[in-house]
């Protein structure tokens, strides 16, 4: 039996649909027979199937909330609305009827009853989407500005606002904590609306508990309810937030746990809880790294660019919010030192330049130190044993250069150290290895290449 109204309540979601089909039906038909009066019969008939599928409707809808665990006071309005509704069209089944046992209904104007059906089918409607998808659906996109002035209540969004510098001392709840109840909980338990007698924008509220009894096990994050109902499967009833709320994210998520597991103190720093600084890095403000300087310039013009580009040498805007510029040689393997003298009506623009494979020699270090804003350098391939590299020191925009597969002399490189923001250096196919390059007091990254990929069972597999 059970089974029985467990499957019948299951069906609700779908049969509540056809009596709002057969009244907006009805309601539609009404208003094109405004004047001829000529299809009663056929509107009465389908407000009787409108009352016929809303008693069915209004049985599943019991079924499942005795079946689903819903309280009562979440489904109440939903209830009463949908038996009033398939009162109501039992009703306008009698009116177009002319029923006389029912003569009160003659007295009553029809366009008063539909105008009243409509607002009935409407609320019964908003507060089963209420059930489903959370009182404030439908407002959840609206500006907060529009929100307060409908009378919802709101809550602005509060950011994790933590760095390098300050992580340590930034106090856990009031920092960290809060502001992830306040943006994915409070809007369903705060003091004007305390779902489940949960408070959550308080201490005494959070340590209150709601209902059902305390939501913080102290130092057991995988007893405490806070957590748990976290990650549950969204379709899970107990799901919180529920779906087609804002969800919080995994760091998040981590957060609530690590800060249960600590205690949940309300008064202490992060450093003071223990807790480790990779718990908080997604929260950092974001560092941009750029093929080009974070500045801006004036565009190169397209004559100078068109000229360029007749010789061979391609040139590219690097994105549409820059005037910075990639220029590469690709297909210009007989580019030589003298042919760089063509890129200087554009050397304030350029940013990525790519010589590799081209024939230039280190006579090119002098000319390549006149582009102020150079960022990418690719020397690859070339005839490039690094005499002279120490000229690029000045460029202070500098972050990689590319010199795989030249000549390089190792003895040349002692003078990266000398570079101001140089991050990486590719050497692979040289003779430079991490023995015989060893430079003191510098962050550079420097690849050697021979890298070698771990052996996987599939490797002894013969086919």
């Amino acid at each position: 039996m059970d089974v029985l109204k467990q499957l019948l309540g299951r069906l609700h979601p779908l049969v509540v649909h056809l009596p709002i089909g057969f009244i907006m039906m009805g309601l539609l038909l009404q208003w094109y027979n405004r004047k001829k009066k000529e299809y009663d019969t056929v509107i009465s008939l389908v407000y009787l199937w409108a009352g016929i599928t809303a008693t069915f409707a209004c049985i599943t809808g019991y079924l499942q909330y005795l079946g689903e665990g819903y309280a009562f006071e979440t489904v109440k309005w939903h209830l009463w609305s949908g038996i009033a509704t398939a009162l109501f069209s039992f009703l306008m089944y009698a009116k177009l009827k002319g029923i006389q046992t029912l003569s009160f209904l003659l007295k009553l104007p029809i366009l008063g009853l539909s105008i009243f059906f409509f607002i009935l089918i409407s609320f019964t409607g908003h507060q089963g989407g209420n059930i489903t998808h959370g009182e404030e659906y439908l407002i959840e996109p609206l500006p907060n500005a529009i929100k307060s002035a409908l009378g919802f209540e709101n809550f602005e969004e509060k950011k994790i606002d933590l760095n390098e510098d300050n992580w340590q001392d930034a106090l856990l709840f009031e920092d960290v904590i809060k502001p992830i109840l306040n943006n994915k909980c409070a809007s369903c338990h705060n003091p004007k609306k305390t779902k489940g007698e949960l408070l959550l924008t308080t201490q005494e509220g959070i340590l209150n508990g709601g209902e059902n009894g305390a939501i913080i096990e102290a130092s057991n994050a995988p007893e405490s309810e806070l957590y748990t109902r976290l990650i549950l499967p969204m379709d899970d009833d107990d799901h919180m937030p529920p779906e087609g709320k804002t969800q919080p994210s995994k760091e998040e998520i981590q957060l609530v746990m690590a800060w249960i597991d600590a205690g949940n103190p309300f008064d202490k720093t992060i450093a003071e809880s223990g807790l480790d600084k990779s718990l908080f890095l997604s929260f950092f403000p974001k560092k941009e790294d750029f093929d080009h300087p974070n500045i801006a310039i004036e565009a190169a013009s397209d004559q100078q660019i068109k000229t360029i580009e007749a010789s061979g040498v391609h040139i590219d805007q690097i994105s549409n919010a820059s005037n910075f510029l990639s220029t590469s040689c690709i297909n210009k393997p007989d580019f030589t030192d003298s042919d760089f003298d063509m890129l200087m009506p554009i050397k304030n623009q350029i940013s990525r330049l790519d010589l590799g494979n081209t024939k230039i020699t280190d006579a090119v270090f002098s000319k390549l130190a006149q582009l102020p804003n150079l960022t990418i350098l690719l020397l690859d391939n070339t005839a490039i044993t690094g005499k002279n590299l120490q000229a690029l020191t000045v460029l202070e925009h500098l972050k990689s250069i590319n010199l795989t597969s030249t000549t390089l002399q190792t003895e040349h490189l002692k003078t990266i150290k000398d570079f101001k923001n140089l991050q990486f250096l590719y050497v692979h196919g040289t003779n430079a290895t991490p023995e015989n390059v060893k430079i003191a007091n510098t962050n550079i990254k420097i690849d050697f290449g021979n890298y070698t990929l771990p052996a996987i069972p599939s490797d002894t597999i013969v086919y």
